[in-house]
């Protein structure tokens, strides 16, 4: 494969600007650089060639921040802890949906968020976060952090989250060593909102030109499609690949996105400590980008005919699902300007508790059950065992993950098999 050179594709026919899901078949990528080939070929290669002495002192200036790049100039192939041709080519292709300068893969959405905390947290540091987080984040912010001397602090999504977190900036120890604010929206596993803009507003006025603070958000529920944090100020935008953009259940995968200054930064981190993803992984990941808005609308849609199902079943006591806010819900506003559509997640109280939800998790015949979510195949789990397990009980009852509650992730699937599905398992309950 040639040397790839930055700006090596356009992305536009006539003037006219071209979507991303249009690009995602050829950007960032030539068939000349490899034989003709459509596809580009997995380098499963630890190292690279260097064509003289001289080129691998100047790739690795670049690598480790020793020197500005000269204008056009672009870090060759140097070693794939580094960089591979791979997951260079997903990484300009994962910067379309989100309009990012920038973009990191890694070898989970784990080691994402960690790399990320770890570059911008220092000992001392406070991190502010939403509440309720995925259950690994959840540990890392309350458990592994401390050990380090990084403290985090907490404020709910949903309607009082912006007045908590605004409070929590009106301490001063809290206010003077903040680094970064943290949000996942919508929340896992109850579609709980943050919005993003009001979190700007309030960051804006404590942030200083000798003090930055960072807002960084989990995307991961509603994915590139449905939703755009960079749009709406935020500084980083996080994902575990492994759900909506690998899309088949067979990939472990995660992705930072930011402005070029900061992903320098990333890239520095996940060199060092050696949480990329490998080309195997970077392969498979372009290969699902292709179809991700086919898959992603094809979940969205179905999902829209579960909710109402489960909406009017007489064993539901509550549905959690973006798409059934009304107007008079005060995270209506927040949706309409924040959210192109309610994606494919879904959680439910069942009239009951543990015992009914596992009575009725266990008489499923369609949907799997099993963690994760965003694959073609539709998944039930149940949070407050399983995904949230490790969450401090208290707090998973303030935060409405309760014995009662089970979670959907809505796949490909025809909705009426899928609502027959949940009819069978209701019936046994």
């Amino acid at each position: 494969m040639a040397r790839r050179k930055k700006n090596m594709h356009s992305t536009t026919i006539e003037g006219k600007q071209l979507r991303p899901e249009s690009l995602m078949m050829t950007y960032g990528y030539k068939p000349e650089w490899s034989e003709g080939a459509i596809k580009s070929p997995i380098f499963q290669t630890s190292t690279f060639a260097f064509k003289s002495a001289e080129e691998g002192k100047a790739f690795f200036e670049l690598a480790y921040g020793l020197r500005e790049a000269e204008p056009n100039e672009k870090i060759g192939m140097i070693y794939s802890r580094l960089n591979n041709p791979d997951l260079e080519i997903l990484e300009d292709r994962l910067t379309l949906w989100d309009k990012s300068d920038g973009a990191a893969v890694f070898a989970s959405g784990m080691a994402a968020i960690a790399t990320t905390f770890f570059t911008f947290l220092k000992p001392g540091s406070i991190i502010i976060h939403s509440e309720p987080v995925y259950g690994g984040t959840d540990y890392l912010l309350k458990h592994i952090l401390p050990e380090f001397g990084i403290k985090s602090y907490g404020f709910p999504a949903g309607k009082t989250g912006i007045a908590a977190l605004e409070k929590l900036f009106k301490k001063e120890s809290v206010a003077a060593n903040t680094a970064m604010v943290f949000i996942e929206t919508p929340a896992n596993p109850t579609n709980s909102l943050v919005d993003i803009e009001a979190v700007a507003d309030v960051i804006a006025l404590h942030k200083t030109k000798k003090r930055q603070i960072l807002l960084a958000v989990d995307n991961t529920y509603l994915g590139p499609l449905w939703q755009h944090p960079l749009k709406h100020r935020a500084d980083l935008v996080l994902y575990s690949a492994t759900k909506y953009i690998g899309g088949h259940s067979d990939v472990i995968a995660g992705v930072c996105l930011g402005s070029n200054p900061l992903m320098t930064q990333v890239k520095i981190y996940r060199t060092i400590m050696g949480t990329m993803a490998d080309p195997w992984t970077g392969w498979l990941l372009l290969r699902s980008m292709e179809t991700l808005k086919l898959r992603m609308t094809a979940e969205m849609e179905a999902a829209r005919y579960v909710a109402d199902f489960l909406a009017k079943h007489p064993k539901v006591e509550r549905v959690y699902y973006l798409g059934h806010l009304t107007k008079d819900d005060s995270q209506y506003d927040v949706y309409k300007r924040q959210c192109l559509a309610p994606g494919g997640m879904i959680a439910f109280d069942i009239v009951g508790g543990e015992a009914e939800a596992f009575r009725f998790l266990n008489n499923l015949s369609l949907f799997r059950l099993a963690v994760s979510l965003g694959g073609t195949e539709s998944l039930a789990e149940h949070p407050a065992s399983m995904t949230h397990s490790d969450v401090d009980p208290k707090e998973r009852q303030k935060m409405n993950i309760t014995d009662k509650m089970i979670r959907l992730s809505i796949g490909v699937e025809h909705h009426e098999d899928l609502i027959a599905d949940l009819k069978h398992a209701f019936s046994a309950v």
